[in-house]
């Protein structure tokens, strides 16, 4: 059966086609050689269980490797130690009663253990159990649990964690586990601080044995352009695999799923179209952009998850509505829950200790999530740009020329008395609110994060295969004004483009507003002044 690349459950190489994570596997295995305690939290759909299970694949034969997911457990095996003791147990012994390196008495004592069969069961008398395994194996045990967030609500949980700090701590004199990994969505801190109240914080936290996992689990470009070479091998498209590569990390910043989500639509579902009619028309740069069009226009878990974010934390919403908006600057602060929470589910990351969106399609559906509400679409320009939208589309193409002009003209005549102030923060808010139903269901745009400030903004619209770089800025002068024209043929040059646009907020009373075209070099820069 042919391979295919996949975006829902564990991945198998002889199924999927994946990226290379062997030097990954081998940096935890050397962590777990040295006996460490590893927790491994990521945002979900990152690969932790695909991680897990070749991990486990290649510790096996020098460790009796315990692979548990808690999410076999129902809630109701949470409920008390006794309950949770028996499933535990249960777990356990299905594991290692066929492994022939673990002594049969112990593996006996689990199994009265997992029936029930053990008077007044207890965490402690487990462990000691668990502990006489690990002495009598043949091989170290490795103790692996996976979606640790099923228990996120227990106390029992909790109390199983200081059992497992309790071993590790004198395991010198008590044998017990070689390493433990305990994988999920939330850090292992974060909920022991939501299980024990403010007063019964401790510097001996059950999980302050965890050594950190600093291990990047994003693809980067040449991970990618494995997994391409792999594809190619099979089909021999003569995609240009650096390029093709390139495109899909800049979309994605190696958020695994959303990487093989992009391969995914283009394999399955945009090849053979009449825009792209093979696989070669299909692995291009087009036909990237048209697979990301396809998850901004679809629903999904990881769009879902931040919408909730963002209603769960309203000074998460304000944090990325005052950066993305209005090009503030947010500083990393450690202590900030919506950052920290924002963090965990992988929306954001830090950069030069500023709070930046995880990856462009984030980013994107952040700016739709603002610019879609009920407030923004009541909007006098959101109402125009909706009502003037079909007269933008030419022969299938955007004239963003004339979407420039017509701005110019809405906008003059809504805000043209309104204060610096007021258009400073708010321009391009304004001009995004105007461009989106125009480009709505068709198109797509992202603002280019590293122009991306109180100053300056690069948008891209994507829009039926063509890009179209438009820089949005506040006048500052002649000499910033030429830096800025500079500053944008350079970007035309990265996008291979030969013509760029320039919205210019300009507060001098006597400006002249309206749009002029620019001769610079051998590009032309399309040029509005409102």
């Amino acid at each position: 059966m042919a391979k295919k690349f996949n975006i829902t459950g564990n991945c198998r190489p002889e199924s999927h086609y994946m990226v290379d994570i062997t030097a990954r596997l081998q940096e935890i295995e050397a962590m777990v050689d040295q006996g460490d305690y590893i927790t491994i939290n990521r945002a979900r759909q990152y690969g932790k269980t695909t991680t897990l299970r070749l991990l486990a694949d290649d510790l096996q034969g020098k460790y009796i490797v315990v692979s548990l997911d808690f999410q076999n457990l129902d809630s109701s095996e949470f409920s008390s130690v006794e309950a949770f003791v028996e499933a535990f147990a249960r777990e356990f012994y299905l594991n290692i009663r066929k492994n022939d390196s673990v002594d049969e008495q112990s593996a006996e004592k689990l199994r009265l253990f997992a029936e029930g069969e053990v008077p007044r069961a207890s965490l402690r008398k487990l462990f000691l159990t668990l502990s006489e395994c690990c002495a009598r194996s043949r091989h170290p045990i490795v103790l692996m649990i996976d979606e640790v967030d099923a228990a996120s609500n227990f106390q029992v949980f909790l109390d199983f964690l200081a059992q497992l700090r309790s071993g590790y701590l004198h395991r010198d004199v008590t044998p017990t586990f070689q390493s433990v990994i305990l994988a999920g969505v939330q850090n292992i801190r974060n909920i022991k601080q939501k299980l024990r109240s403010e007063s019964d914080h401790q510097t001996n936290s059950p999980w302050n044995v965890a050594s950190v996992f600093l291990l990047d689990m994003n693809f980067s470009v040449k991970d990618i352009e494995g997994m391409l070479q792999s594809y190619e091998t099979d089909y021999g498209t003569g995609m240009d695999i650096a390029a093709v590569s390139r495109l899909i990390f800049d979309y994605t910043s190696g958020y695994p799923v959303l990487v093989s989500g992009i391969c995914k639509n283009i394999d399955e579902r945009i090849a053979g179209t009449d825009a792209f009619p093979d696989r070669k028309a299909a692995w291009t740069s087009d036909g990237v952009i048209e697979a990301v069009s396809y998850i901004y226009n679809e629903s999904n878990m990881l769009f879902e998850s931040l919408q909730d974010k963002l209603d769960s934390y309203p000074e998460l919403r304000e944090m990325l509505f005052a950066m993305l908006m209005e090009g503030k600057p947010v500083v990393y602060n450690r202590y900030d829950p919506a950052i920290q929470s924002a963090l965990m589910y992988g929306f954001i990351r830090i950069e030069n200790k500023n709070v930046v969106v995880a990856n462009r399609i984030f980013e994107t559906q952040l700016y739709d999530t603002f610019l879609a509400s009920p407030q923004m679409r009541k909007s006098e320009l959101f109402l125009r740009g909706d009502r003037e939208k079909y007269q933008f589309i030419k022969d299938g193409r955007l004239d963003m020329k004339l979407i420039l002009e017509r701005f110019v003209v809405t906008f003059d005549d809504l805000y043209g008395d309104q204060s610096q102030k007021f258009i400073e923060e708010d321009g391009r808010r304004y001009f995004l609110l105007y461009l989106r139903p125009i480009i709505n269901g068709t198109g797509n745009y992202y603002i280019e994060f590293r122009t991306r400030n109180q100053e300056r903004t690069d948008v891209i619209v994507d829009y039926l295969g063509e890009q179209y770089v438009c820089e949005l800025k506040i006048w500052r002068g002649n000499s910033y004004h030429e830096r800025g024209e500079q500053q944008l043929t350079d970007y035309l040059d990265y996008y291979h483009l030969k013509k760029g646009y320039m919205l210019s907020f300009n507060f001098n009373q006597k400006k002249q507003i309206g749009v002029k075209e620019i001769a610079l070099g051998d590009k032309v820069l399309v040029e509005a002044v409102v």
